[in-house]
Order: C-alpha cells, then sequence, then structure tokens
C-alpha cells in the first residue's frame, strides 16, 4: 500500500476524472461527486479486503470512499482508493482502523499525522549568529543569481564576479530576503561540471556575499565537495537540487555544519495522470529527506521543492502547481521555483525574455497555496505582487 497522499480536488471536473480512472460503480458516481469539496485523500495499491473497509467505514461515518468495482468482488487483487471526508471523518476513521488487517492500522497511524499537516499553519524559524529567517510567517522571495555561462534565462550575465554582486545587492534592495547561488546549469540538455569548476565559478562571489550581505545566502548545487567549501566561507543554506541523491554525502555535510536544506525533486516523472504524478513526486521527495535525517539533519531544517521543469512536461508541471497543496503531507515549508520555466513559454507561446506575466501568475498561485518561499528572477516585481496579495489577504485583521 502506498499513500496517504492529499489531493486538490476543489474543481468537480478534476474530481470526476480522478473517480472514474479509479473505476467505481457509475450509479453512485454522482452522488460521491456531491461530497468532492471534502478533503480528498487518495491511496494506492490497497489489498481488495481493506478497499471493501474503507469503504464501509467511511460510509458509516457519514464520508465516502471511491473503489474498484472490482474490489468488492475481489476479482482484482488491489484497487486504488480515494478517500472524501471531513477532518472529523478521518479523524474517527483512524480511530476505527486500529487493531484491523491488510495494513489499516498503520495506515490509521499514517493517518493521524497526515490530520496534522492539513490546514495546519507550518511556521519554522532558521537562525544564523547574523541572520534569522521567519518561514511560513509570509511568503519569502528568493532572488536567483546564476554564474553560470549557459544558464536558460540569465547564463553569461554575471560571470563576473564584481557584476555578480551588484546584481546581489541589487535583489537585497527589492526585497529578495535569500539569494541563491549556482554555478552549474540546470536547464534540460546542459552540460555536468567538476566539482572544481563550479567551485572556481561561485567561490569569488560567495566569499563577498556571505559577509557583506544582510540576508541569507544559499548555493545552489548538489556536489558534496561544493556543498562544504561554501559553508566553510559562511553560505547559510544548502539547496540541494539534486533531492539528497545525486551525492549522498551532501547530506553529511549539511549534518556537519547544522546548515539548513531545501530539497528538490528531480528525477523523471512524465507521468500527466494528476495522482500518479503527485503520489510519485512526493515518494521520492520523502525518500530524499529521509537520506537528510539519517544523516542527522533536524525535521525543523528541511524544506522541499517540487521541482517544477525538472523531469516534468508541460502538463505534468502545471498539475504539480495545480496540486502545490499536495505537498504539506510531508510536513515541511514548500518552495516553489517556476520563474521564466519552458511551461510558461509552452502556455503562453512566448520566449525566455517574454515570461514575466507568466511567472508572475505561477508566483501568485503559489502564495494563494501557502508556498513559503518563491525563488525567482525577477525579484521587484515578485515583491511587489507579493505584497499587494497579502495587502488584500489581511485587510481588517488590525482593525
Amino acid at each position: 500500500m502506498r499513500g496517504p497522499y492529499l489531493l486538490d480536488l476543489e474543481d468537480k471536473e478534476k474530481a470526476k476524472r480522478v473517480f472514474e480512472s479509479i473505476g467505481p460503480d457509475l450509479a453512485g458516481l454522482k452522488l460521491m461527486l456531491d461530497k468532492a469539496h471534502m478533503h480528498s485523500i487518495y491511496l494506492k495499491e490497497v489489498k481488495s479486503p481493506a478497499a471493501n473497509i474503507l469503504k464501509q467505514q467511511m460510509l458509516s461515518l457519514g464520508g465516502e470512499a471511491v473503489v474498484g468495482r472490482w474490489a468488492i468482488d475481489r476479482s482484482r487483487d488491489e484497487s486504488d482508493v480515494l478517500l472524501l471526508g471531513t477532518i472529523k471523518h478521518y479523524k474517527a476513521l483512524a480511530r476505527k482502523l486500529a487493531g484491523q488487517p491488510w495494513g489499516l492500522q498503520a495506515l490509521g497511524d499514517r493517518l493521524e499525522s497526515l490530520l496534522e499537516t492539513i490546514d495546519a499553519k507550518r511556521t519554522v524559524c532558521w537562525e544564523w549568529p547574523h541572520h534569522r529567517l521567519e518561514i511560513g510567517k509570509r511568503t519569502l522571495i528568493m532572488g536567483i543569481l546564476n554564474v553560470t555561462p549557459d544558464s536558460f534565462s540569465d547564463g553569461g550575465r554575471y560571470l563576473d564576479p564584481g557584476a555578480a554582486c551588484k546584481r546581489a545587492l541589487e535583489m537585497v534592495k527589492e526585497g529578495a530576503d535569500i539569494i541563491d547561488v549556482g554555478g552549474e546549469s540546470t536547464r534540460p540538455g546542459a552540460q555536468p561540471i567538476s566539482a572544481e569548476e563550479e567551485l572556481d565559478r561561485v567561490m569569488p562571489v560567495l566569499e563577498v556575499l556571505a559577509r557583506e550581505l544582510p540576508v541569507p545566502v544559499s548555493i545552489d548545487t548538489y556536489k558534496a565537495q561544493t556543498a562544504r567549501e561554501a559553508l566553510r566561507a559562511g553560505v547559510h543554506i544548502i539547496n540541494d537540487v539534486g533531492g539528497g541523491k545525486k551525492d549522498e554525502r551532501i547530506a553529511a555535510v549539511a549534518a556537519e555544519y547544522g546548515a539548513p536544506v531545501i530539497v528538490m525533486h528531480n528525477e523523471s516523472r512524465p507521468s500527466e495522470d494528476p495522482p500518479e504524478l503527485i503520489a510519485g513526486v512526493i515518494d521520492d521527495l520523502a525518500a530524499g529527506l529521509e537520506i537528510y535525517e539519517r544523516a542527522g539533519v533536524a525535521a525543523d531544517k528541511t524544506m522541499v521543492d517540487p521541482g517544477i521543469g525538472f523531469g516534468k512536461g508541460p502538463a505534468g508541471n502545471l498539475i504539480l502547481l495545480r496540486n502545490l497543496r499536495s505537498f504539506y503531507t510531508l510536513g515541511r515549508p514548500v518552495l516553489l521555483g517556476a520563474s521564466r520555466k519552458s511551461f510558461i513559454g509552452a502556455v503562453l507561446g512566448t520566449p525566455v525574455g517574454e515570461r514575466l506575466e507568466g511567472s508572475l501568475a505561477a508566483a501568485a498561485w503559489g502564495v494563494f497555496k501557502g508556498a513559503a518561499v518563491l525563488r525567482v528572477h525577477d525579484v521587484k516585481e515578485t515583491c511587489r505582487l507579493v505584497r499587494m496579495l497579502e495587502g488584500i489577504k489581511h485587510a481588517g485583521e488590525n482593525r
């Protein structure tokens, strides 16, 4: 059994497509759709007897469970299950699953953990001797600084350390809360470089920024050697674009320095089936978080990034954006990095230099869905957008 996964099914048409993919009895489809506004929790590969028990228990509680029709007659061994209920329903279900067979008792325990994350305010504080980030209190802005010759958007613009430092200071003045420095392009088709070459690019910049910037600095890398040298120079955060898996030694480096880590999804997930894609990305991120936990990095020092643009097609990236709340099931703050990505060009039909509006639309969606951090190129415009949205959101609260 895999899951549970929180799905965002506010739109009945989207709910209907997920229902139909599971294969329920069509006669009850309308009745089940009427309950789709409740919290939707998806389970994969549930043994048919367990699916039957879940169906009966949810119905008895006033909720619903969508199961494959073959789970009823047990003509197949397994079925995916979509649970529909309120928090009250799920708390009662978790209690009823105690002592049940077919893995249901363990599911009850996982449900209780999940219930703690649904609609909860995820706040954490990352502190250093001279800096402090309150994550979750408001939407933070991470400014992108690529000191590379071949990044998809600004490759070559900031190779010179002086130009890079000037741009970093400019982004701070525009409102950036974090500056993210990368020395290797991660665009599709980019050629990997050695840690030595990466360090030659980033260290002259990091040594200045870590000392002089009034905000924390992160290193965008997947290499343990690069992360170690960056932290030694005073960098504050590891933005692990390898998700802990491209170089597992990086987790030990983070633990040694007590550094917070952003764990990004960076594996091929070409599926355009929403439940399958979301479940796969969540499982991959959970595995990356486990690598860091085993190394000794505290859970409250990790953040997750669903990796928009990495190993997914345009439709897949839109699905992940649409279901951004699903990643809260991991119990970590979520970073959204959609700025100027190719899926925006696919939707708008625009080249990389004309994706500001699309980037701002994705950023606004991230704010609405509770993203803790937005990683962006256009800092000034995004900061103004976020301030306006948060002004509307909190209007009247101080009266």
